[in-house]
């Protein structure tokens, strides 16, 4: 029997290109996970409902268990295939992608967390910039994914800037909910809810910039941070002293 060499290694290459699309394909799964969880426990938050905030303790075990998933075949690609170069950058970032999403769904864990520990106690204040803060961190993490998949550079390095904006509303957060403590020092311990709260989705968004700076070296091999406003802020700081 003749074996033809070339469509031999067409066909091996088919096979490891497939397999590359399912990662893909999976750590959008992943991603989608993840939106949800954030938007679901800020949303249990707002209603203070106690039984949607359980259920994204359940829910969280699921987005581990898809992530190890993942893992296991992105280990299993890398032994088998000996990907080199692009290939090599694609599978050990997406490594790196899927901690960053797992993380994420942690930080969602971590609102609903907040809400089942406090009780029957209200609210400071209506959940108005909050809300504002999980909506702008979700679109960025599903407009990096996308960014991923289709290695498009130049909305990844586009898509951090919004980072400004969840900054913004984390301060405004910040400052009102000073403002109620200093007119009530016993709303401290709500004032803090709320606070780790706004501090959650405000990490959401500096872990999309890191997706992002992923899928620059994925398509670049180029390894660099990207820079954010406060990195230009800090900087003026230090030449001016």
């Amino acid at each position: 029997m003749i074996i033809n060499k070339g469509n031999e290694d067409f066909m091996l290459r088919k096979t490891f290109e497939n397999e590359i699309q399912q990662v893909k394909d999976d750590v959008l799964l992943l991603g989608s996970m993840v939106e949800h969880a954030i938007l679901n426990s800020v949303d249990a938050l707002k209603k203070r409902d106690i039984k949607a905030s359980e259920k994204i303790f359940d829910e969280d075990k699921q987005i581990n268990k898809k992530r190890f998933e993942i893992e296991n075949k992105l280990m299993v690609l890398i032994a088998t295939q000996q990907p080199m170069a692009h290939d090599l950058r694609l599978l050990a970032s997406c490594m790196e992608i899927i901690s960053e999403l797992e993380r994420m769904g942690d930080y969602a864990k971590g609102i609903a967390n907040i809400n089942i520990r406090m009780g029957d106690a209200p609210l400071l204040k209506p959940l108005i910039d909050v809300p504002r803060m999980a909506q702008i961190g979700v679109d960025m993490l599903h407009q990096a994914l996308t960014a991923f998949v289709n290695e498009d550079i130049e909305t990844a390095r586009s898509i951090p800037v919004k980072d400004d904006e969840v900054d913004a509303l984390y301060n405004q957060v910040y400052r009102e909910l000073m403002t109620f403590v200093i007119q009530d020092p016993k709303t401290i311990e709500r004032a803090n809810w709320l606070l780790w709260v706004a501090h959650n989705l405000e990490r959401v968004a500096d872990r999309v910039t890191n997706i992002c700076e992923r899928t620059i070296f994925i398509a670049t091999g180029e390894m660099a941070e990207i820079k954010s406003t406060d990195d230009e802020f800090w900087h003026r700081q230090k030449q001016q002293k």
